[in-house]
């Protein structure tokens, strides 16, 4: 399925099962909304799923990986090889999202979308869905075509309508790309250009304070050089993003074309999410933001779609991390959901 064909497809929430949920909230044996975003998150997953019973038993977190050409600048502590590595970390199971996805029973599934090395491998838990050998270096002309631009979305939107034929409930957002957090931040700043870029601009991986200049300095150049319309979403994209960004955007379209809930990750995915929502604003009651990363960036983003993270843990590792801990939040909110007895079960009066 194509872009538009994936966008014409999303659906409000179903409007009628969330005010039955929110009833089954209030007649449980507690004061009336005490439970906060736990009760929220409930409601919002019924009027995903059009039921008053949600279930979140077959989960993913998926890994969209991508290299960029700007990487060869110094804008990451690590070097670029280190995407295809971790890559078969991941696939070998022992990456840090591996562990944490293991406890919130979430399967991991990576996605090349744009890796500059070919992954050789035999996983049932990996796809090959390249659209480029990594991005080019946006500081001298644009990250990559529009054409590519797409492509990298349709890639996200496969790998929902994949995992949609296969059987999922939720889905998480994770990504892997030595160098991301600079594309991340472009876009965020053609997003936002009355920000200051010294407020979008974070260490990433680790840098110190000559990397971060160097990383405004290449960032304020390819804006410049490249001209993004920040009204035209993909071509924001094209002219100064990365491949695996536009696969999260496609990834959250589709899971919302397929009305699943979709986890969003750190101040990379949180980014894929504000592409999908520029492209799409119907995905924006789809999405559940796990956690407020350390990326300054981060903060700004959610605010720019009006979301509140569940989480502060001072995380930035990034890999779908956030995700899988945010599925672990949602398993606390069922259990109050399904295992409270309401006031008449209890015989707890309502009234003091």
């Amino acid at each position: 399925m194509n872009l538009n064909e994936a966008i014409s497809n999303i659906k409000p929430l179903d409007r009628h099962v969330q005010e039955r949920v929110w009833s089954r909230w209030d007649s449980l044996t507690k004061p009336r909304r005490s439970l906060g975003r736990l009760e929220e998150i409930v409601v919002q997953l019924a009027g995903i799923t059009g039921s008053t019973t949600p279930k979140i038993e077959e989960r993913y977190i998926v890994v969209m990986a991508g290299d960029h050409g700007v990487a060869i600048s110094g804008v990451s502590a690590y070097p670029q090889e280190v995407t295809v590595q971790m890559v078969h970390n991941f696939l070998s199971g022992g990456a840090g999202i591996n562990a944490i996805a293991s406890v919130a029973r979430a399967k991991v599934l990576v996605v090349d979308v744009g890796v500059a090395e070919k992954i050789e491998t035999t996983s049932p838990y990996f796809r090959d869905y390249n659209v480029a050998r990594g991005t080019e270096d946006f500081s001298k002309g644009p990250a990559m075509s529009r054409e590519a631009a797409i492509g990298s979305i349709e890639v996200g939107i496969k790998v929902a309508e994949e995992l949609n034929n296969s059987g999922f409930d939720i889905a998480g957002t994770g990504e892997m790309g030595i160098g991301n957090t600079t594309p991340s931040s472009a876009i965020l700043s053609v997003f936002s250009p009355s920000t200051s870029l010294d407020i979008l601009i974070g260490p990433g991986t680790g840098l110190d304070g000559e990397g971060i200049r160097r990383k405004r300095e290449l960032i304020e150049r390819a804006i410049e050089i490249n001209r993004p319309d920040p009204n035209d979403p993909i071509d924001v994209l094209a002219k100064v993003g990365g491949l695996e960004i536009g696969a999260i955007a496609g990834f959250i379209i589709g899971c919302a074309r397929v009305r699943k809930p979709v986890m969003i990750d750190g101040f990379i995915s949180t980014v894929g999410a504000l592409l999908a929502y520029r492209i799409a604003p119907g995905v924006l009651p789809y999405m559940i933001p796990s956690h407020l990363s350390q990326e300054p960036g981060h903060k700004i983003a959610l605010e720019m779609m009006g979301l509140k993270p569940l989480l502060t843990l001072d995380m930035r590792l990034g890999e779908g991390t956030g995700s899988a801990t945010g599925m672990l939040i949602i398993d606390c909110a069922l259990s109050a959901y399904y295992n409270m007895k309401t006031f008449e079960e209890a015989g707890v009066s309502r009234n003091a």
